[in-house]
């Protein structure tokens, strides 16, 4: 897969959100920035991620998947604070409480 595919498949799962895809073949990062995730605890989000590529998952097209989610409010903090994504590694301090690393086996 590439990242554009992997981009449609999550867009599709979300309504008005912001979506960045890097990486390519079976290995992906992930950002969503949506207002879907207002009152979500982290795992609660990435579950919401991971299901608009559970198909690809469970197929091993996709084998492993990094994903970090946002509100539109924390995507803004983050980025003034310096984080660029759909990198999920924190930085200057910001705590990364919104990233899943995911391995199928």
């Amino acid at each position: 897969m590439n990242p554009e595919e992997v981009q449609a498949l999550v867009d599709a799962g979300f309504d008005k959100a912001d979506v960045a895809v890097e990486g390519g073949g079976d290995r992906f990062q992930i950002r969503v920035v949506s207002e879907a995730f207002a009152g979500l605890m982290p795992v609660k989000r990435q579950q919401l991620v991971y299901a608009t590529i559970d198909e690809q998952i469970k197929s091993n097209t996709i084998h492993a998947v990094q994903i970090i989610a946002f509100t539109p409010a924390e995507w803004e903090k983050a980025q003034n604070q310096g984080l660029s994504c759909p990198r999920p590694q924190a930085e200057n301090g910001l705590e990364d409480r919104n990233h899943l690393e995911i391995v199928h086996g």
